[in-house]
């Protein structure tokens, strides 16, 4: 058996010049210092990740910072999150602020929230992630050359869809720039993964047959159709055609919202957005995509002063062949 650090290794990397390995500067002060949060794009996730942050974030949370193309979306959100307090002698509520263009990337965390389209309700696209990998690459694009235009030291977190390939178009777009103010691999984090663990949890908690995921499963890959949910990490109980179904039931789950009217982005921007970056900030364990053996592959992980800490449990060798088979089908996307 093998471990998620093994994945990719078989395979010729010769295409992956970018294995710098650095410490964390956005880390390196006091690990117990409230982060400044900036966030761009105030659409239906990136206004809900706002909401949770200014909610949950006393003790992570220094401020936030919100930037969007639409000025009076800005001016809105600002004002009715500053007007969020708690009683007297209640919880603390980071500031929130505007920011400017010039000052977008002044922060400890960066997250891209922005999104050029959503396909619409009733719509005949099939894979809505792909579609929107194509509609967000330029965006994140532009993002990733002002951070390394600027020499940002932060965290530059990819919210919008999809994560792990977006993660890798912010690399790239970076290394355009000045190569020595390039975002480092381990600069750029994927949050889109948790989310995928919530949906697996509520079949697990619905159906019998899956209940074992709630104390022993886990969640790997994309956001989307190379998603692998194993019922059990725990090679003895591994159940390959049960992890296969749940891992269906998973992936078509959004679509389930879809069906009833609405756009499912409640839980992507509570599972895989706040509360997996306040996790991240905590250096708890967390579903994030980060940096591995060329490309970012969601996973359970968590920071450490040093850098990314994956889980390092063995393996079961048939769910190892299923993460093997993710991992490919992202390079060849990534590669194509």
């Amino acid at each position: 058996m093998k471990t998620i650090m093994e994945l990719g290794l078989s395979q010729d990397n010769k295409k992956d010049d970018t294995k710098e390995k650095t410490k964390p500067v956005w880390l390196q002060k006091d690990r117990t210092d409230r982060k400044r949060i900036h966030l761009a794009g105030l659409g239906d996730v990136g206004r809900n990740v706002a909401i949770g942050l200014t909610l949950l974030g006393e003790d992570a949370v220094e401020s936030i910072g919100l930037y969007d193309l639409n000025e009076s979306q800005c001016k809105r959100m600002e004002t009715e999150l500053s007007q969020i307090a708690a009683p007297p002698g209640g919880k603390r509520i980071p500031q929130v602020s505007s920011v400017s263009w010039e000052d977008i990337f002044a922060c400890d965390v960066f997250l891209f929230c922005a999104t050029k389209s959503v396909p619409a309700l009733g719509s005949d696209v099939k894979d809505v992630r792909m579609a929107q990998y194509e509609a967000n690459s330029e965006i994140v694009a532009l993002y990733a050359r002002e951070a390394a235009r600027t020499g940002y030291q932060g965290l530059f977190v990819v919210v919008s869809d999809p994560v792990d390939l977006l993660c890798m178009e912010a690399l790239r777009a970076s290394r355009g720039e000045e190569r020595a103010r390039a975002l480092t691999t381990d600069q750029i984090r994927g949050c889109g993964l948790g989310v995928m663990n919530a949906r697996a949890a509520y079949y697990a908690r619905k159906y019998p047959e899956f209940s074992l995921y709630l104390e022993e499963g886990r969640a790997f890959g994309p956001h989307g159709q190379n998603l692998v949910i194993a019922n059990s990490i725990v090679p003895e109980h591994y159940d390959d055609l049960c992890s296969r179904k749940l891992t269906e039931l998973t992936v078509k789950a959004n679509m389930e919202v879809r069906a009833l009217g609405f756009k499912p982005f409640l839980a992507p921007a509570m599972s895989s957005a706040v509360l997996t970056i306040l996790a991240l900030l905590r250096g708890e364990w967390n579903y994030s995509a980060a940096y591995l053996n060329g490309l970012y592959f969601g996973a359970l992980n968590r920071q450490t002063s040093e850098g990314v800490e994956w889980e390092s449990c063995p393996i079961p060798d048939l769910l190892f062949a299923r993460l093997e088979e993710a991992f490919d089908s992202l390079r060849e996307i990534l590669w194509k």
